[in-house]
């Protein structure tokens, strides 16, 4: 590799005799670029420099190129360094200097903040000021060859639906993030960031598109409620993405997000315990039971009916009467060895006094909230061959899981007496 010696003005020599002959060593020494060229183009040949210099006191240090049109690239924007100890300083350049835009040139939905010199030839400056604002300068040449250009422009990117409550209810649960990258890069990020600086990653949804390759993108966030996790506290957030090239480029695309209502909803029937009518029912009869539902969680939870109280005939199941499976919903609901389907009776998880509606016309059961809920199954027919035979019940959140703990609650081992 060949060494670029500085060569300094006559005005910087006798201020540097000046400094020398008042005791003090001049601040910026020994600069140097090890190389005279290089290509930045992720080919492991000729991409980087090394640039070096001392500091005898503690300052503020620049480093920037002049272009043929005059303007001025930051690499290092008065970056506070110590002075130097035993080794001078060493910084590694591939190129990269503060993000710049073109003449002519308009970018749409992103950024950029870091970019890489074009190709050409440029006026190089190292500058340090210390705290008494004296400041001094090396200055050089640098030819930039053969560089990978080319952004990795992040076009289309969107957030959907600008608010949305994480809480399983089934209503605006996940937010899509969508991107169409126009470069293979070495990195693409997402995530949220709130006032208080925390950010939250955002992972990406397999598709066709490989990780990191050319093409669209998209993210799907359920600020991880489904895995049990408490999602970021409700309010508004910057979703940040920054896509990174093998040259080093960054480009960035920002949009808002906001949280309401977010939370992981945890809800059991109160002590496992489940009060039966009998152990023994005539055919045509009716078996009841009254259970307790108890909303241990920060956020309401969703239910639908058919409410408390109802009766099913044991031919009959929530469907025939109106009322279908929704995802995200909470139900009660039981079970016989016999049924035909799985859970076919079920009921809300509260009556009108317990329960709150929205503006769109779903009930919810309150944070904390407790509900006593009832109901019946009369046994229109029988299966001598599971005659006795057990019955429990269950909370079912439709769509998305029965948990452990509510599941084949309290079996009742049912005998049904034919005449």
């Amino acid at each position: 590799m060949r060494t670029q010696y500085i060569f300094v003005t006559a005005a910087m020599f006798m201020m540097a005799l000046t400094l020398v002959a008042c005791g003090e060593k001049p601040l910026l020494s020994d600069v140097s670029f090890d190389r005279l060229r290089i290509t930045p183009n992720a080919d492991r040949d000729t991409d980087v420099l090394v640039i070096t210099y001392n500091l005898s006191r503690s300052a503020e240090v620049s480093i920037y190129f002049e272009g043929q049109d005059g303007n001025h690239y930051y690499f290092r924007d008065h970056v506070h360094h110590g002075p130097s100890v035993k080794e001078p300083y060493q910084v590694y350049f591939a190129g990269v200097v503060d993000g710049y835009v073109l003449p002519g040139e308009q970018f749409e939905g992103f950024t950029v903040e870091k970019r890489v010199l074009q190709d050409g030839d440029y006026t190089w400056t190292v500058e340090a000021t210390d705290e008494a604002s004296h400041t001094e300068q090396a200055t050089g040449t640098l030819t930039i060859a053969d560089a990978d250009t080319a952004l990795p422009e992040l076009k289309g990117f969107s957030v959907y639906p600008p608010v949305f409550t994480p809480n399983r209810d089934g209503i605006s649960d996940r937010a899509t993030i969508n991107v169409d990258l126009k470069k293979d890069v070495e990195e693409l990020t997402i995530y949220l960031i709130g006032e208080d600086g925390v950010r939250y990653p955002v992972a990406e949804k397999e598709m066709a598109t490989r990780p990191n390759e050319a093409g669209w993108h998209e993210f799907d966030y359920d600020a991880g409620v489904d895995l049990g996790a408490d999602p970021p506290p409700d309010g508004s957030y910057t979703v940040t993405m920054q896509a990174r090239d093998a040259v080093g480029q960054w480009t960035v695309a920002t949009g808002t997000l906001t949280i309401e209502n977010g939370g992981v909803p945890r809800v059991y029937i109160l002590n496992g315990e489940v009060e039966w009518s009998a152990g023994t029912v005539p055919l045509n009869s009716t078996l009841y039971f009254t259970l307790t539902v108890d909303n241990d969680s920060l956020v309401p939870i969703r239910t639908s009916g058919p409410p408390p109280d109802t009766v099913y005939d044991s031919d009959q199941n929530y469907a025939t009467l109106g009322e279908y499976e929704q995802s995200g919903v909470f139900r009660v609901g039981v079970h016989c060895e016999t049924s035909p389907t799985d859970h076919p009776w079920r009921w809300a998880v509260g009556g009108p006094d317990d329960l709150v509606m929205d503006d769109e016309g779903h009930l919810y059961l309150p944070a904390g909230g407790r509900a006593v809920v009832t109901g019946g199954i009369r046994f229109v027919d029988v299966v001598p061959a599971r005659n006795p035979q057990y019955c429990y019940a269950s909370l079912i959140h439709e769509d998305v899981e029965i948990s452990m703990v509510n599941y084949r609650v309290d079996p009742v081992f049912l005998r049904i007496q034919v005449p």
